[in-house]
């Protein structure tokens, strides 16, 4: 059985989806880790706390980069299917460009913040492990989420697609029959 090999931007989602996993991955196992130490050892992994919601809010940017291409959110389109498939992409377009706004500022804000940490700001308390490391790689995946919507945007105006092709597995990810 032979699989297509996604185009680009499909291929820049997947990376964006394993980023996301791994971190996620990475939180539970320094949740598990801690939580053994804890109640097994009377010896919890210093800094748990505050490595596992940074890694957290890590793994949501990058989770939240991915939903910005697929459009797998939870959403309620009883206005979309009531009105016709021209005005239907014209709400779309809105919609995509507000989150588009709304992540360019926050990659303005949050960029603020992690050039304000770099110098030598907030540190975790025991460890004393920098905060900014953390805050770029959301930064970082805010930008992968700018660039994403983007695609999307553009997908959306140029070959008037929609997200009903995203609601089942896209077909670069299904093996060829």
């Amino acid at each position: 059985m032979q699989t297509r090999r996604p185009k680009p931007p499909g291929r820049a989602a997947l990376w964006i989806e394993r980023i996301a996993a791994v971190m996620l991955g990475l939180v539970t196992v320094v949740i598990f880790v801690s939580a053994i130490g804890r109640y097994l050892f009377a010896a919890p992994l210093p800094d748990a706390f505050d490595i596992s919601r940074l890694t957290l809010a890590v793994a949501i940017i990058w989770g939240f980069a991915s939903v910005a291409y697929r459009g797998s959110h939870i959403k309620v389109d009883l206005l979309a299917h009531a009105v016709r498939p021209e005005l239907r992409r014209w709400m779309d377009l809105a919609a995509w460009t507000v989150l588009l706004l709304f992540t360019a500022g926050l990659v303005w804000k949050i960029g603020e913040r992690v050039l304000a940490q770099f110098p030598g700001g907030e540190v975790t308390m025991d460890l004393r492990l920098p905060h900014w490391p953390f805050l770029g790689a959301i930064v970082l995946g805010l930008v992968a989420a700018l660039a994403m919507t983007s695609i999307r945007i553009w997908r959306i105006w140029r070959h008037r697609e929609d997200l009903e092709s995203f609601d089942a597995l896209p077909p670069e990810d299904t093996p060829n029959e």
